[in-house]
């Protein structure tokens, strides 16, 4: 892996922890020598993961929608700023410059955006690492939920494999870094 897309809250969340996490993974992704790539602005945890990136010398490219460089949300200071036309074409160029992604906390758009690349990677459209820096335990009971989905015969037990947790920034990157890719076809023809 040479870069690294991550998707969290562009709000900051409710508790300090969520703010260490995300200048931990920037930390860690330094240290590595892999880049960032992410959604562009400088509010929220977005903007704590790339401000501590950049402050520690880290590549960051920013991918960011039309709309929301209007809003003058967009981060100005990044290696580099892609300005694409809408959310569609975010998420296809964030995946496209990126050789993992990890999801840290984050609402709607962050759980929209880890869906499908887990769905991508399902579907073998991908085959890329996919991530969930579970800080805090903020997604606890999203892990127990796809267990349970999984159980009950809605994902095959090696489609939920597909994504790998931690609470630890440097433990998901390792797992991140040995992963290989899962070949079991989500449909069958019959």
């Amino acid at each position: 892996m040479r870069t690294v897309c991550v998707y969290c809250g562009s709000s900051p969340g409710a508790r300090a922890e969520y703010r260490q996490a995300a200048e931990s993974l920037a930390e860690q992704l330094v240290d590595r020598g892999f880049g960032l790539v992410y959604g562009g602005a400088h509010v929220g945890l977005m903007g704590n993961i790339a401000d501590r990136m950049l402050a520690r010398g880290g590549e960051v490219t920013g991918v960011i929608p039309r709309a929301l460089v209007d809003l003058e949300v967009a981060h100005e200071s990044l290696s580099s700023l892609e300005v694409v036309p809408d959310m569609h074409a975010r998420k296809a160029r964030m995946a496209e410059l990126s050789d993992g992604f990890i999801a840290m906390p984050g609402g709607l758009g962050t759980l929209e955006e880890l869906f499908e690349m887990l769905t991508w990677s399902q579907l073998g459209f991908h085959a890329k690492p996919v991530g969930l820096l579970n800080a805090v335990g903020f997604y606890d009971r999203l892990l127990e939920f796809l267990d349970h989905a999984a159980i009950e015969g809605f994902m095959r037990a090696e489609h939920r494999q597909l994504l790998l947790a931690s609470q630890s920034a440097d433990e998901l990157l390792s797992l991140l870094g040995t992963w290989q890719p899962t070949v079991v076809p989500k449909l069958e023809s019959r």
